[in-house]
């Protein structure tokens, strides 16, 4: 099944997913590390990649929904699917609380339960990348109908459209 949304014949999706990804683990680390006797600036660092990394996550929700919308309802790549929305929308939503609290905190450190709560939500966004990963190299969810590895670029238009525009 072909990805619904595209940029220069590439799907929208994939793209925007490593931004918020490497934001957010990026963000745990950081409050780690100055959980544990780091530098003061980090938990500030981490509070600024959360921020980020959140409305990358949106964006990048916006481009995947419209994928999920072409998937036939009654398949696995159907359900496999919405566990991988709902775990995505379970870690926009934790990482949005978090945001919240530290948002008017005198200091944008994570500290011990927010800590714990950002380490809850990254194993959620491992489960659902991995569900992310079943729904493209298994399911073949956007995939182009011409992949292989002989499948000409992406820059070149469809082969129907080639026909169509081709002299007799």
């Amino acid at each position: 099944m072909e990805s619904r949304l595209k940029v220069l014949g590439h799907p929208v999706h994939p793209m925007l997913v490593m931004f918020p990804v490497g934001l957010l683990v990026t963000a745990v680390l950081f409050d780690l590390v100055d959980t544990v006797g780091g530098p003061d600036f980090l938990g500030e660092v981490a509070y600024w990649n959360i921020t980020v990394g959140l409305i990358g996550g949106l964006l990048a929700a916006a481009a995947g929904t419209f994928d999920l919308l072409a998937i036939p309802t009654g398949t696995r790549a159907k359900r496999v699917a919405l566990l991988h929305a709902a775990a995505n929308l379970a870690v926009i939503l934790l990482f949005a609380a978090i945001w919240v609290v530290r948002l008017n905190a005198e200091s944008r450190a994570a500290g011990g339960a927010l800590l714990a709560i950002e380490v809850v939500a990254l194993a959620i966004l491992g489960i659902s990348a991995w569900l992310g990963g079943e729904l493209v190299d298994r399911l073949g969810v956007g995939v182009d109908e011409e992949a292989g590895l002989d499948a000409p670029s992406s820059l070149r238009p469809p082969a129907a459209t080639q026909r169509i525009g081709e002299v007799r």
